[in-house]
């Protein structure tokens, strides 16, 4: 795999992107049609998002988008190893008030000696978002799994160390910690579907769950939770995009939950803003009435999200 990968990256670098993008998008899209598990899943999280019954046409339409996009970001992510290790400084536009706002809290954490927990979804290309603020100078790691694929994790994180950023796997408790006592940004991505022993929050209005890492993490070590997202432009560049950040004051039940909640909310202005660069391929709301009911019973010890 991990040598598959590779030649076909260094091919992709070597291939003009208007014609790798259309071939990509005409084996993603088969894929849509061969593999019903994944339609599945990707036209119920669509018809949550829009409101509407999975059979409705602008589902499937949200659907094939969504396919779309992930087909670009596929071919940007395999192209990324064999290109200059400034490329991703190039594809996120680092001006204007989204960004000014983003390096003014960066500075203010930087001199209050705190980090930055930067949480996200799979929308646009947090790659880009990490490679190109890791440019700036700033300290950037990310979490991330690394049982599935080790080895392909470890060719992956190699192109990530070029543009300065680490990559800490999931399970190092003690990194992540010493990590996030000092001034550094962690990147999180929190969308990777629905766990019944995760925290309930409301998404799109309704039921679902969302990991208390984030909330946790910052409680015990004084770092603030910034939501951010680098959007797709129509030019293929991206914009950073940074929404209002989560304080959490202490490790209580409630404050947890009330700042996952916060997280749940930004999420899901994110989605809204451009619904077809969602590209999560997991299950994000409960799959059964029985198990929704149970999320908003355990929702009703915590207070402010069933309101």
């Amino acid at each position: 795999m991990v040598l598959g990968f590779g030649l076909l990256s260094a091919l992709l670098a070597w291939t003009p992107v208007r014609v790798s993008e259309p071939v990509a998008r005409v084996g993603f899209l088969a894929g849509y049609y061969l593999w019903p598990a994944k339609r599945n899943i990707i036209k119920a999280n669509a018809a949550r998002v829009l409101g509407l019954p999975i059979g409705h046409p602008d589902v499937a339409g949200l659907a094939r988008a969504i396919y779309g996009t992930y087909a670009r970001f596929t071919i940007e992510l395999m192209r990324l190893p064999n290109l200059p290790a400034d490329e991703p400084v190039r594809m996120l536009r680092l001006e204007g008030p989204q960004h000014e706002r983003f390096m003014a809290l960066w500075r203010a954490c930087e001199a209050e000696g705190r980090g930055i927990i930067a949480v996200s979804g799979h929308i646009g290309s947090i790659e880009v978002f990490a490679g190109a603020y890791a440019q700036k100078g700033i300290p950037t790691y990310g979490l991330a799994d690394d049982s599935a694929f080790p080895e392909l994790f470890d060719l992956l994180n190699a192109s990530r160390a070029r543009w300065g950023v680490t990559i800490i796997p999931w399970r190092k408790l003690r990194e992540i910690f010493r990590v996030m006592r000092s001034p550094a940004i962690l990147g999180m991505v929190v969308d990777w579907g629905y766990r019944s022993d995760d925290l309930p929050v409301r998404l799109f209005g309704e039921w679902t769950t969302l990991p208390a890492g984030p909330a946790t993490l910052a409680a015990r070590s004084g770092a603030v939770i910034v939501p951010v997202v680098a959007r797709r432009r129509a030019d293929g560049r991206y914009d950073p995009v940074m929404h209002e950040p989560i304080e959490v004051v202490d490790s209580s039940p409630a404050e947890i939950s009330r700042a996952t909640q916060a997280i749940a909310e930004a999420l899901e202005a994110m989605i809204a803003e451009a619904p077809e660069q969602w590209y999560t391929f997991k299950p994000m709301w409960p799959a059964t009435a029985a198990e929704a009911d149970e999320v908003a019973r355990r929702a009703a010890g915590f207070g402010p999200a069933d309101a």
